[in-house]
């Protein structure tokens, strides 16, 4: 774009380009904001690395062979300390605040809120702890229990043989006389 270097009344004054102005000012309050809003995911990034370093003791005390949970931050518009899948740690509206929040199919859960990093890591073992037994339910296989039937006692198969051999014989015999009167 090419615009005019004077105006139509005076032509030996330039003309004022208030536009370019307007958008060079604009872009520098645009580029302020993104300076300050990455200064605040920096300062969350650094208070959740501060809190990752004060959950290490607990982490190394949890055997090398459960492996539920995968920790790290992640850097994404809302920076988040994950704990495991489902938990992690986000800071507050205030950007000071830790929120220690678990989704569940029912939505999200807040498990624990607060400005001190020992409350917060509290709560952490607590879960920690929790998942754990949790797992360990799950991984034992309960032994299938057998279902005790109570035996009938065992009847004796005579009789019912016995039974439908007289049956048998009195029908036989109740034929052969009707038989025998019909011929009569």
């Amino acid at each position: 774009m090419s615009e005019p270097e004077t105006s139509g009344t005076h032509p030996s004054q330039p003309r004022p380009m208030r536009l370019r102005d307007a958008l060079l000012r604009a872009r520098i309050e645009a580029a302020d904001r993104t300076g300050v809003v990455v200064d605040l995911r920096d300062a969350e990034v650094a208070r959740l690395e501060i809190l990752n370093d004060a959950l290490d003791p607990l982490f190394a005390q949890v055997p090398d062979q459960i492996d539920l949970f995968d920790r790290g931050i992640s850097q994404g518009d809302t920076p988040r300390l994950w704990i495991d899948v489902v938990a992690h740690i986000m800071m507050g509206r205030d950007k000071r605040q830790y929120r220690f929040v678990q989704d569940t199919r029912f939505g999200r859960i807040v498990l624990a809120e607060s400005h001190d990093t020992a409350v917060i890591v509290d709560a952490v073992t607590d879960y920690v702890a929790r998942r754990m037994i949790e797992r360990e339910r799950a991984m034992v296989v309960p032994s299938e229990p057998k279902e005790e039937i109570a035996e009938q006692p065992r009847r004796s198969r005579v009789w019912p043989f016995l039974f439908g051999f007289i049956l048998g014989a009195a029908a036989l015999f109740g034929v052969a006389v009707l038989a025998a009167l019909r011929s009569w």
